[in-house]
This record gives C-alpha cells, structure tokens and sequence, in this order.
C-alpha cells in the first residue's frame, strides 16, 4: 500500500510503499498524534521512518492492493 506523508511547511511529501493494512496505518497515527510521538512507517525493503507527529499535515493512504502494470504473460 502507497503511504503518502505531507509535512507541514516542507513541499515535498514522504511516499512510503508499505505492506502494513489500512487499519494498522491507521492505528499508528491515532497513536502517534494522541501521544504527540512519532509516526513510525515501515517500508516493504524493511526500512522505517519516523515522522514527528506534530509536524504531520495530512496522511494519505493509497489502494491496498495495487494492480500490476506491465507487459507480463497472461
């Protein structure tokens, strides 16, 4: 799942693909804003960011499961 981070005052966002469900993305960050602690996203190549959440500006959460693009065999 696409994990789409906007950060107040910075105009780049965070994209993070991460194999975490919605609901354990969501559980996350009503955990980090309701402690004012980090936001910590794991990726699917095992790397983890973390996100201050009082810098935090939006989460957007992408399709859970992404379709394949390409020219594959059928």
């Amino acid at each position: 799942m696409e994990v789409r981070v906007g950060i107040r005052q910075v105009a780049k966002e965070i994209v993070v693909e991460s194999d975490q469900t919605a609901d354990q993305l969501m559980e996350a960050l009503h955990e980090a804003l309701a402690s004012h602690g980090l936001l910590a996203l794991s990726d699917v190549h095992g790397r983890r960011v973390l996100v201050p959440s009082d810098g935090i500006g939006y989460v957007e959460l992408g399709a859970e499961h992404a379709r394949p693009v390409g020219f594959g065999t059928i």
